[in-house]
């Protein structure tokens, strides 16, 4: 799996970069994935558009429904808002920014979290996922 990084804020994403290629170069996935750092304003306004919640986020995806393209589809991420709930939660920002790649790459394979069930795989499939790059919960 590639992993292509599209970078629309003024951070240094070296440090990012460096986190995601840990989490995601064991995975075997034949179709690709984007990412993109937003800022602040940029992803509310998406939120907006495509959620009508009227507020930033830290994570949204876009599944690609094309099945010729090699592309899973894309994955939008806050830096910011990344950095703001790694201190809510009290965990590094490298777990926060994995978390929320990981998480959105799971919503690019179908998992969800509705129900409690779904709520259940999806966790049990991120932690093991983050375990594997040394990024467990603090």
């Amino acid at each position: 799996m590639k992993i292509q990084l599209h970078n629309q804020t003024k951070e240094d994403i070296k440090e990012i970069k460096e986190i995601l290629q840990k989490i995601f170069k064991p995975i075997k996935q034949e179709k690709n994935i984007q990412i993109i750092f937003l800022e602040q304003k940029a992803i509310h306004e998406m939120n907006l558009a495509y959620r009508q919640m009227d507020r930033p986020t830290d994570v949204l995806s876009f599944i690609n429904d094309d099945e010729d393209d090699d592309s899973l589809g894309d994955i939008f991420i806050s830096i910011e808002q990344a950095r703001l709930q790694a201190e809510d939660y009290g965990h590094s920002f490298a777990r926060e920014i994995g978390f929320l790649a990981v998480h959105g790459y799971l919503h690019l394979l179908g998992y969800d979290h509705h129900t409690d069930e779904e709520e259940k795989q999806m966790i049990e499939e991120q932690e093991r996922i983050l375990k594997n790059a040394n990024l467990e919960r603090n």
